[in-house]
């Protein structure tokens, strides 16, 4: 293998709405990501919705994910209402994000526990934005209730979400066929190979990915030119390269190919390690890097996405600054 020296800039040139140059840096692009990942908690609520659970607490849990999601659409309706209801989702989308640590932790799973700790001082700043009329943040909470809508459809009805679920099952086996790999379907929605198997679920489908960089692109006014070719560029890509990441998440698994750590990572099942490496370590590495390439996309598609980017970012700097009275 040969290394090469790769030398980044430290800046990003972009052209605003105006054809005025606006600089993003790298870092920035970063802190973009973490804000927006924020969003990501209603894609980990799937253990709570109706359909999959029926024990107290999960029913608990469903009910506040419900009133998330109407706090959220209630953004959407102008009137005086609008802050109220947003403090209203973002909160309790939050509770629900934290309580999932327990759940979140007996799957080994390390990226949510810690962005839902660090979700808590990123509540307490948009509510102090959001009381405060800021316009950025109300953007950045139409980019969350834009994706509750796409998403919702799919999580609260089992024949649109199964309808989902099958039609990944059967395109992922089909490229594990095409790539050579033996598995077959050992039930509507699991995959096997020898003595393991890997069950596709809603979580496994990309749709999620689909409606938080939708409601992204959601934040800002666009054209409609824009609007298309950022959905060309959102959604065929997303499914394409999850289908990818099932199949090569199945192979690790399957073939066993990183059984290391058993003592840290198991949970009690034989070859979990495995799925662990596979799926929790790589595949979510490589969906934050793929995540920040989209948003470079997307940025130079869209400027006023960029310029809003710029002026999230100094809002939530400035507000920890305020906090920890320091110049960061």
């Amino acid at each position: 293998m040969e290394i090469h020296k790769t030398y980044i800039p430290a800046d990003i040139l972009f052209a605003d709405n105006a054809g005025k140059p606006r600089i993003i840096r790298i870092n920035t692009i970063f802190c973009l990501i973490f804000i927006y990942w924020q969003q990501i908690s209603f894609s980990a609520l799937l253990p709570y919705l109706p359909y999959r659970n029926s024990n107290i607490s999960s029913r608990v849990i469903e009910y506040v994910v419900i009133i998330s999601s109407l706090f959220f659409i209630l953004t959407l309706i102008p009137g005086r209402h609008v802050p109220y209801a947003a403090m209203g989702g973002w909160i309790s989308i939050i509770i629900v994000f934290l309580a999932g640590i327990p759940e979140y932790l007996s799957q080994n799973n390390i990226l949510y526990p810690v962005l839902a700790l660090l979700s808590v001082p990123f509540l307490w700043i948009t509510l102090r934005l959001l009381y405060r009329n800021e316009k950025r943040v109300f953007e950045l909470t139409r980019a969350a209730a834009v994706a509750f809508i796409i998403y919702a459809p799919f999580a609260f009805f089992p024949a649109i979400g199964d309808w989902l679920i099958a039609m990944v099952v059967d395109q992922s086996l089909s490229l594990l066929k095409f790539l050579q790999y033996p598995a077959y379907l050992a039930d509507w929605n699991t995959i096997q190979h020898g003595i393991f198997k890997v069950e596709i679920i809603l979580a496994c489908t990309g749709i999620q990915s689909i409606a938080i960089m939708l409601g992204v692109v959601a934040a800002v006014h666009t054209t409609s030119k824009q609007k298309v070719l950022a959905f060309l560029l959102i959604v065929p890509t997303i499914y394409i390269l999850n289908l990818f990441r099932n199949a090569g998440v199945i192979i690790a698994y399957t073939d066993q190919w990183f059984p290391f750590f058993t003592d840290l990572v198991t949970n009690g099942e034989f070859g979990f390690e495995s799925f662990f490496w596979a799926h929790n370590i790589i595949a979510e590495g490589l969906a934050l890097l793929f995540l920040i390439a989209m948003a470079y996309c997307l940025f130079r598609l869209i400027p006023g996405l960029a310029d809003c980017a710029i002026d999230l970012i100094t809002l939530y700097k400035k507000e920890v600054r305020n906090i920890v009275g320091k110049d960061i």
